[in-house]
C-alpha cells in the first residue's frame, strides 16, 4: 500500500528538521528518483554517484527520503548510493500485506539489487532497515562487502520502557492518531524533536486514522522480529555501528550485545542523538562512515 500523502508530509517534516538544525547540502546532489518492476510491483528508489555501491535501508513506516542528505554526501564522496522505498512503503507499490515479513523483504531486495547493481555492495540500515540488512548479510554473505547499523537496529534489545509504557496505555507511538500521540512519537525518535507545523501534524494523523488497519497489520508482522538479530550466528563481517545515546526506541544498553554478535566491528555511541540518527547527526556520521567505507574498499 503506497501512502503518498504521508510521504509528502513526511518530506516536509524532514525539511523543517534540517532547517531547524542548520543542516544543508553543500554540493549539488547527484541522487535521482528511479523505478524498477519487481514481483508484481514497482520499487521506487534514489540512486546516484559512481564507485562502490552502498545500499541504504529505512526503518518501519519510513521512506527513502530520510537518507537524502546522507546519501547526497556519500554520492559526492565517490560512492554509488542506492536508497529504496522498501516494498510496500513510500512509493514502492502495489504490494500485498504478505510482503512485510522481513525474510520476504530480503528476497525482494536480492532481486532488486541484481537488477540495479549486479555486483557486491555495502549495506546499511536504520532500525527495521538494520535488521533487514543483517538478515540479508546472513543469507547472501557473498554479496555483502560491509554491514552498517546507522542507529539502533530492530532485533537486539526489547522496545524501550517509554515505548512499552505507551503501548500498555493503549497507544502505539508508531501509529499516532492525534496530535498528542504525534508529539510523543517525535520525542521518541529524536533527541531534539523537529518543530512540525500543526497542519502537517493533522495530515499525518489523519492518514494514520484512515489507514489504521493497514498500519496495525504491518506493525503486528514486524513486531515478531524483536529478537531476530540475536538468533543469527556470530558474524565475522566487517561492521560499522553508530547508536544514539538518547534513543527513545531502543536503549543504548543494547549496544554491548550487538558488538558481541559482530566482533569485527567499529562502534560509535553518539551523544545528543536519538533513533533517526542519520537526520540528527548527518555530517558526523557521513565523516566516520565514509572513512570506514574507504578503508574497506
Amino acid at each position: 500500500m503506497a501512502l503518498l500523502s504521508r510521504l509528502i508530509v513526511g518530506l516536509v517534516s524532514i525539511a523543517i528538521f534540517h532547517l531547524a538544525h542548520g543542516q544543508t547540502v553543500s554540493a549539488p546532489c547527484p541522487l535521482a528518483v528511479k523505478t524498477v518492476q519487481i514481483e508484481g510491483g514497482v520499487i521506487s528508489y534514489l540512486q546516484g554517484g559512481k564507485g562502490a555501491p552502498v545500499l541504504l535501508l529505512h526503518g518501519l513506516f519510513g521512506q527513502k527520503e530520510q537518507w537524502m542528505e546522507m546519501g547526497c554526501a556519500l554520492a559526492n564522496q565517490g560512492f554509488n548510493v542506492i536508497a529504496p522505498d522498501l516494498p510496500g512503503y513510500g512509493q514502492s507499490a502495489p504490494y500485498p500485506v504478505t510482503i512485510y515479513p522481513l525474510e520476504t523483504q530480503v528476497n525482494i531486495l536480492h532481486r532488486f539489487m541484481h537488477q540495479v547493481s549486479g555486483e557486491s555492495f555495502h549495506v546499511a540500515g536504520n532500525s527495521m532497515g538494520g535488521a533487514i540488512s543483517a538478515l540479508y548479510a546472513n543469507q547472501y554473505p557473498q554479496e555483502i562487502k560491509t554491514l552498517a547499523f546507522i542507529g539502533a537496529p530492530l532485533g537486539v534489545i526489547a522496545w524501550s520502557d517509554q515505548v512499552r509504557e505507551s503501548i500498555f496505555q493503549g497507544v502505539n507511538p508508531f501509529i499516532p492518531i492525534n496530535l498528542e500521540q504525534f508529539d510523543l512519537e517525535m520525542r521518541l525518535l529524536f533527541s531534539r524533536p523537529p518543530s512540525v507545523n500543526e497542519e502537517i501534524k493533522a495530515q499525518l494523523t489523519q492518514e494514520y486514522r484512515e489507514n489504521n488497519r493497514h498500519y496495525q497489520q504491518v506493525w503486528d508482522i514486524v513486531n515478531f522480529y524483536g529478537n531476530s538479530l540475536n538468533r543469527l550466528p556470530k558474524q565475522t563481517l566487517r561492521t560499522f555501528i553508530v547508536w544514539g545515546k538518547d534513543d527513545g526506541i531502543f536503549s543504548i544498553a543494547g549496544l554491548p550485545t550487538l558488538k558481541k554478535k559482530y566482533p569485527n566491528s567499529q562502534s560509535y555511541p553518539l551523544g545528543n542523538a536519538g533513533h533517526l540518527i542519520m537526520l540528527e547527526e548527518t555530517s558526523k556520521i557521513v565523516r566516520i562512515y565514509s572513512q570506514f567505507l574507504s578503508k574497506s574498499n
